[in-house]
């Protein structure tokens, strides 16, 4: 099989599962991306019994719970990311911000009540289903300054230069082309601007059959690159002061993104325990030059 024919299925496996969790989600259930509507990953009665319990200990960990009460459930339930980009990017008013894979918008969101009515807040996204939900929730809450844009994370619909900040949540390891994905930042970025990304990264590099997994890929597991190795790429993009801050994740995360493992693909002699010291969530920040 070519490269370009593996990036395509890939590609569709993403926009496929994380269709069907916005196509099915419901306020009250909150989404998970690895949800049993997407994929049998989680659909042991455990796993389903505490799905709310975990999601609601995300939210809490992840952002200020002041800032999240601001949002309706319809935008909170469909968070789907592994941190907090829009307080790691310190953002001012009048700044115009770019979200990457930008879901159900609470980023967007959040970053719309920082920057004011005199900044500008763009999400990208490439699944159709989840920009309808955005673009609902945009409308329930009123954030006239926001606006979602179909389009891939490699070729963002936006022109060169016109971005002050780009902000990114658990999206770019979905990539099969993440230094296309640095390059474009780069070049969507102004001159002085700030890069404020939480990804998963691993310490080490991940067995092959776990990043064959497609399944895998859209839980956000086998995707995420060695740690040194995504610092290396967004600096051969041109960005500079690159600082990375590890946030471990609990082992319940874990247990829930690798669950679809069981059975179906080999880890290579790479036992739980070491997986749970291997992945984790990154605050990611990064200059372009003045």
């Amino acid at each position: 099989m070519t490269q370009e024919k593996v990036e395509l299925n890939v590609r569709t496996a993403v926009r496929d599962r994380y269709s069907k969790i916005a196509e099915t989600f419901k306020v009250g259930t909150p989404a998970d991306c690895c949800s049993d509507v997407a994929t049998s990953c989680c659909g042991d009665s455990e796993a389903d019994a505490r799905d709310e319990v975990v999601h609601l200990a995300a939210i809490k960990k992840f952002y200020n719970e002041a800032d999240a009460d601001t949002l309706p459930e319809e935008v909170t339930g469909l968070s789907l990311g592994c941190g907090d980009p829009v307080t790691l990017a310190a953002l001012t008013p009048g700044q115009t911000v770019l979200d990457l894979g930008s879901g159900g918008g609470i980023d967007c969101f959040l970053a719309g009540q920082r920057v004011g009515p005199e900044g500008h807040v763009i999400g990208v996204d490439m699944t159709p289903a989840m920009l309808e939900k955005a673009r609902a929730n945009k409308a329930k809450i009123g954030a006239d300054n926001v606006e979602f844009r179909l389009g891939e994370i490699e070729h963002l619909p936006v022109p060169d230069a016109s971005i002050d900040v780009i902000i990114s949540n658990c999206v770019i390891n979905l990539s099969t082309d993440k230094p296309q994905v640095f390059r474009e930042m780069y070049r969507a970025m102004r001159s002085g601007g700030k890069l404020a990304v939480s990804d998963m990264v691993t310490e080490g590099t991940l067995p092959d059959g776990l990043k064959d997994s497609l399944n895998a890929w859209a839980g956000c597991v086998s995707g995420a690159l060695d740690v040194e190795e995504y610092i290396s790429g967004i600096k051969q993009a041109g960005f500079v002061d690159v600082q990375i801050v590890p946030v471990y994740l609990d082992r319940d995360q874990v247990d829930d993104a690798v669950r679809q493992l069981g059975g179906e693909i080999q880890l290579g002699g790479l036992s739980k325990e070491a997986v749970y010291k291997s992945v984790f969530s990154a605050k990611i920040t990064a200059h372009k030059p003045a």
